[in-house]
């Protein structure tokens, strides 16, 4: 039964990232001009990026939010992170899946992007996303997550996430 109440947290998690309605793409964080936009590998140092990310932790969620005053959803949370650094990056999660090189699982490093299919695992379409933070023993990343409005927090690559997953891109040098 614990399982069966899991899964529908999980599939409420991803689901919300992948819905086509019109969404904010105003960033919250630092305002400034894009210096650099997602295609070639970026010189951003890795640990500054996902140290930043961790900033977000305990954030909101709020779907089609890119705004950490009111809220975060997954797409909006990878865009504040980019957005501090200049990069122009896009806002919707499926908008990401012809950006960057894609890498395997065990050559994921942190800063990499983490794509997952939305409720819908068969489709392939991808629907959530997040920011890989460690990949030692256990693959972590940081994303928002929807289940409950729990807003930004860390996970591991298991179960849910590995039956959802679709990619990893690097864009970071």
């Amino acid at each position: 039964m614990r399982n069966l109440i899991l899964s529908f947290i999980f599939i409420g998690l991803l689901a919300s990232c992948h819905s086509s309605k019109e969404i904010s793409s105003k960033p919250a964080s630092k305002p400034g001009i894009a210096t650099h936009a997602l295609g070639a590998p970026l010189a951003i140092n890795r640990n500054e990026f996902v140290k930043y990310a961790k900033t977000f932790l305990g954030t909101p969620y709020l779907y089609g939010s890119a705004n950490p005053q009111k809220g975060l959803d997954c797409s909006g949370f990878v865009l504040n992170v980019f957005s501090h650094f200049k990069v122009k990056a896009p806002r919707v999660t499926k908008d990401y899946t012809y950006e960057g090189k894609e890498v395997s699982i065990k050559n994921a490093k942190p800063g990499d992007i983490i794509l997952f299919t939305g409720s819908n695992h068969a489709s392939g379409i991808v629907g959530h996303m997040g920011i890989i933070t460690e990949n030692g023993s256990k693959l972590q990343f940081i994303h928002a997550a929807t289940s409950k409005n729990i807003g930004v927090i860390l996970s591991y690559f298991e179960g849910y996430y590995q039956k959802h997953f679709v990619k990893i891109i690097q864009v970071l040098e």
